[in-house]
């Protein structure tokens, strides 16, 4: 027999390993001939000599450090991030072990089920003038996200915003034009998109047990798309998508190529279609299109094509939409895109307006400096000709990256320069910097130049337009961001535009 005396209770488990390890070991020694350890053939066993072995360290005089011992890791530390508002299953992003996964979709697609609510409130209070209302607002918006993942590779999604109806908000009027300050609640529960997304692949191996090469993800139902950053394309709308991803050619240099083809079939967002009331027509419009990227040549190129298929009274305003662009870095001093919107095909009935005949030529321009990751002067130019459209942008014009004085919040009405891009040319020059990564301060003056005269029906710029605008934000803790805009737009022969806000965001 062999005694171990353990210090303290809470060791109990190392004294039983360490017994049940030495009872082993003598049980083998014990069994002489009769135990033959199992080994490669191409190994050979060698007897054991203590003599190649020194001592085991000690470490008597140099007690543990715990704080010596994170700074072998440069000072870092575990970083507690705010968590959902509800996880029910396997929590995101946690340690195991892990409860045995169910296989009734298959064993080799086995699921775990998970369910997460989680997302953003934005209260902001702001104060807006664009020339024909001036406007005080204490408004609020809440983005929550519902998630049930399924397995590795299928979940089903929903977002919603339940504090806005229709662009109507949560808010009070504190002050402005309309002499009955109010306030009003936009409580909704419409859904804003509600999708299943998943993988051929994978799907296939659970119903077959049999292993496959295929990677087809996909998404069906009220389903949101992002293509070039929105430029082309940002909307949510029934239909579905499916990718072939990650295809590459060493002959034509291309390192990955992804292809995806999609189809909508209504809540889509065109500008290119109106009702009566000259508000976006949601309904009767379908799209079908095909959108890539491909890494070749030391660069990125995305191009598209899209068919807006307009039903009914709607069919003279369908229209074929083309989109191409190119990001590169140039001599380690410039990283630009240069992206280009075609639509042509419109052929409304008598004296209707054409509502997309025109191409858009975008050039967003960055310098690298000194220190890249936290000083960026950017310089972003463009030339609209006609009346160019982007496929579907949920109520953002062609010019929403162009800069700070071309967005808006859709919260308080913030004004902004004209973002259509409608006979229209100019940019932005500003200058963002991060500090140390943790706040970002930006500056901005910006132009919208009129092509062939002032007035022009059908384009928001009345004339020439300039802006200064500013913008800081700053995380206060892990859970809360502060923001804060501002923003003067000159316009030549209308009233000028104005506005501030200061924005708390909670995510949880």
């Amino acid at each position: 027999m062999v005694g171990i005396w353990v210090r303290g209770a809470r060791h109990w488990r190392v004294a039983l390993g360490a017994g049940l390890g030495v009872a082993l070991s003598a049980g083998a020694a014990w069994a002489g001939d009769e135990f033959t350890p199992k080994m490669s053939p191409d190994a050979t066993r060698v007897e054991h000599d203590s003599d190649v072995f020194r001592s085991d360290p000690t470490y008597e005089d140099k007690p543990y450090d715990i704080e010596a011992q994170i700074q072998i890791y440069g000072g870092k530390r575990a970083v507690v991030a705010p968590r959902p508002l509800l996880e029910l299953g396997r929590e995101i992003y946690t340690a195991g072990p892990f409860q045995q996964a169910y296989t009734f979709l298959g064993e080799k697609n086995p699921v775990i089920p998970r369910f997460y609510i989680y997302g953003d409130v934005q209260t902001v209070l702001g104060y807006a003038d664009n020339g024909a209302v001036e406007l005080g607002q204490l408004a609020a918006r809440a983005n929550i996200d519902l998630d049930l993942q399924i397995t590795s590779t299928e979940r089903l999604h929903a977002f919603v915003r339940p504090l806005d109806h229709d662009g109507a908000f949560t808010r009070c009027e504190l002050f402005g034009d309309d002499d009955d300050d109010n306030c009003n609640e936009g409580l909704s529960t419409e859904i804003q998109t509600l999708f299943f997304e998943g993988d051929v692949g994978p799907i296939m191996m659970g119903l077959t047990g049999e292993e496959n090469l295929i990677d087809v993800p996909f998404a069906v139902g009220f389903t949101p798309l992002l293509f070039q950053n929105g430029v082309w394309y940002e909307d949510a709308a029934i239909g579905g998508a499916f990718t072939i991803p990650s295809r590459n050619s060493p002959a034509l240099d291309i390192s990955n190529m992804d292809v995806t083809f999609f189809a909508m079939f209504d809540e889509v967002d065109s500008g290119a279609f109106r009702n009566n009331a000259n508000q976006v027509a949601k309904h009767g419009v379908n799209i079908y299109g095909v959108k890539t990227f491909i890494e070749a040549g030391e660069r990125y190129w995305e191009l598209g094509y899209g068919y807006s298929d307009g039903e009914g009274a709607r069919d003279d305003f369908s229209y074929h939409n083309l989109t191409a662009a190119v990001s590169a870095r140039y001599g380690n001093k410039v990283s630009n895109s240069t992206r280009v919107i075609w639509n042509f095909g419109q052929d409304p009935d008598g004296t209707a307006q054409q509502t997309a005949d025109g191409a858009l030529f975008l050039f967003e321009n960055s310098l690298i400096v000194n220190e890249p990751a936290t000083i960026v002067p950017y310089f972003n130019l463009f030339l609209g000709l006609d009346r160019p459209q982007g496929l579907a942008q949920q109520a953002r014009g062609v010019l929403k990256n162009t800069g700070l004085n071309f967005e808006t919040d859709a919260i308080t009405q913030f004004p902004k320069l004209d973002d259509t891009g409608n006979n229209t040319w100019g940019g932005a020059i500003g200058i963002q910097y991060l500090f140390n990564l943790d706040q970002q301060l930006v500056f901005e003056v910006a132009t919208n130049q009129v092509i062939e005269g002032r007035g022009e029906v059908g384009r928001p710029a009345f004339d020439d337009e300039y802006a200064l605008g500013v913008r800081y934000q700053i995380p206060i803790t892990k859970a809360w961001i502060v923001r804060a805009d501002a923003m003067y737009g000159f316009r030549d022969g209308v009233d000028d535009i104005r506005g501030t806000r200061l924005e708390f965001r909670r995510k949880f």
